[in-house]
C-alpha cells in the first residue's frame, strides 16, 4: 500500500486535504470537540495536532525582534479567583503574566515567577529596543527604567487616571481582556498546557489581519509537525 506524503506533517496517516481542513478549523477557532465532528478525526488525533501547532505558535512568537517605538507594559493574573483573606498583586493562586504592547506593533508576553524588579525587568531588557519610550503604571518594579536607557512614563491608575493624552496602556490592558475571554471558555487550563494556550492568544492577536489558515500552513510547511 502506497504510504502517503504528507508536507505539514511528518510520518502522519492523514493526507493533506484532511490536514488542510484541520487547519482551517483551528485557525476558525473552533474547539476540538467540533474540530472532531466537523473533520471526522478522532478526538485525540485532533487534540495532538492542535498541540504540535501551539508549539509552533509559540516558537513563532519567541522569534519575533525586539520591540520599539512607544511601548505599553503591565502584569495580568489568570486562573481562579483569589483566595479569601489574601490581598496584593497576584495573591491566591493566579498564575502571573507580564505583557508588552507595541503600539501599531505587536505584543510580547510570558509567565513569571512574581512581579518584582527582578523579574519584570528582566523580560525588558530581553524583548525591548534600547532608547524605546515605555508606558507603565506606577508600580514601584518599574523604578529605574530610565537608568537602564528607556524612556519612561507613568499613567496613575491609584487616582483613578487612566489617560493623558497619549500616555496610557490602553493598548496592553486591550489585549488582557481579549485573552481572557477567549481563555474563559476553556474553563480552566492546566499549568502543564496554560503555557501553550496563552502564545495561542499571543498568535492570534498579532496575526488578526492576516490569513490564519494560509499562515499556519507555511509554518508547518517549512517545518512539519512531528
Amino acid at each position: 500500500m502506497k504510504r502517503l506524503v504528507n508536507r505539514y506533517v511528518k510520518s502522519s496517516k492523514l493526507s493533506e486535504p484532511q490536514f488542510r481542513l484541520f487547519a482551517k478549523l483551528f485557525a476558525a477557532d473552533l474547539t476540538a470537540t467540533q474540530i472532531a465532528a466537523v473533520s471526522g478525526l478522532n478526538r485525540n488525533t485532533v487534540n495532538r495536532l492542535a498541540r504540535l501547532l501551539r508549539e509552533r505558535m509559540a516558537a513563532w512568537c519567541a522569534a519575533q525582534r525586539p520591540l520599539l517605538g512607544i511601548v505599553e507594559a503591565d502584569e495580568s493574573y489568570f486562573g481562579p479567583r483569589r483566595v479569601k483573606g489574601l490581598a496584593g498583586r497576584g495573591a491566591g493562586r493566579k498564575t502571573i503574566v507580564f505583557g508588552i504592547f507595541e503600539r501599531g506593533g505587536i505584543v510580547y508576553c510570558e509567565i513569571v515567577p512574581d512581579v518584582s524588579k527582578a523579574s519584570l525587568q528582566q523580560v525588558i531588557r530581553g524583548r525591548v529596543a534600547p532608547e524605546t519610550l515605555i508606558n507603565t503604571d506606577r508600580w514601584r518594579s518599574y523604578n529605574g527604567l530610565v537608568e537602564l536607557g528607556y524612556g519612561h512614563k507613568r499613567i496613575d491608575h491609584g487616582r483613578s487616571e487612566f489617560a493623558r493624552g497619549a500616555l496610557h496602556i490602553n493598548g496592553i490592558e486591550a489585549f488582557w481582556g481579549y485573552a481572557k475571554t477567549r481563555l474563559a471558555r476553556f474553563r480552566g487550563l492546566s499549568r502543564a498546557t496554560f503555557h501553550l494556550h496563552l502564545k495561542e492568544c499571543e498568535f492570534r492577536y498579532n496575526n488578526r489581519a492576516r490569513n490564519l489558515t494560509r499562515l499556519l500552513l507555511k509554518l508547518c510547511r517549512d517545518n512539519p509537525l512531528s
